[in-house]
């Protein structure tokens, strides 16, 4: 599994395998707009379901906006609480833009909306479209399509988005073993 942090974070070609080290079976980037809330929460959960869950399963992960809001910034305080609550740290991340470049190094480029999925279709060349998906794909049984935006709630918002995010997880890693 890739554990890059802030440091080591660089988008597409951050992604290229180092000497040593075994090409990963898939590469997952998640995205919402503004990568401080929804999208490192993803992150860090997958990263987390992958440890306990799947930890011989080489899966690179990571996130992105599709906004420059917050480069730079780490997860958003209030995101890094609740996720902390359930043993999970965001706050080695550091929000960064997507790439037209992403779209062709990750395998699955996973949005948390329709807004976040409408932008990625619109900067991806046609042949990485179908690379593009909701994230929320992965967990049919949540009964709705998007992660909700949980900035401008209140904390229970964000137990939701952890809640949601958890589900499309496990459904997420499914998918990849088979």
């Amino acid at each position: 599994m890739d554990n890059r942090r802030a440091g080591e974070r660089g988008g597409a070609a951050g992604t290229a395998a180092r000497a040593g080290e075994s090409q990963p079976s898939a590469r997952v980037l998640f995205v919402c707009m503004g990568n401080i809330c929804r999208s490192p929460t993803a992150e860090g959960v997958f990263r987390e379901t992958l440890r306990t869950r799947a930890p011989d399963l080489n899966v690179h992960v990571d996130s992105a906006g599709t906004h420059a809001y917050h480069v730079g910034e780490p997860p958003d305080h209030r995101a890094c609480r609740a996720a902390a609550r359930r043993g999970i740290d965001l706050t080695d991340q550091r929000a960064r833009r997507v790439s037209a470049a992403d779209l062709s190094v990750f395998d699955l480029v996973l949005a948390m909306d329709e807004d976040n999925f409408r932008m990625l279709s619109g900067i991806s060349p046609p042949e990485y479209r179908s690379r593009i998906r909701l994230f929320l794909e992965f967990a049919p049984e949540a009964g709705r399509d998007s992660v909700p935006d949980p900035y401008y709630g209140g904390a229970t918002g964000f137990e939701y988005v952890l809640d949601l995010v958890e589900e499309a997880s496990l459904g997420l890693l499914a998918y990849l073993q088979r």
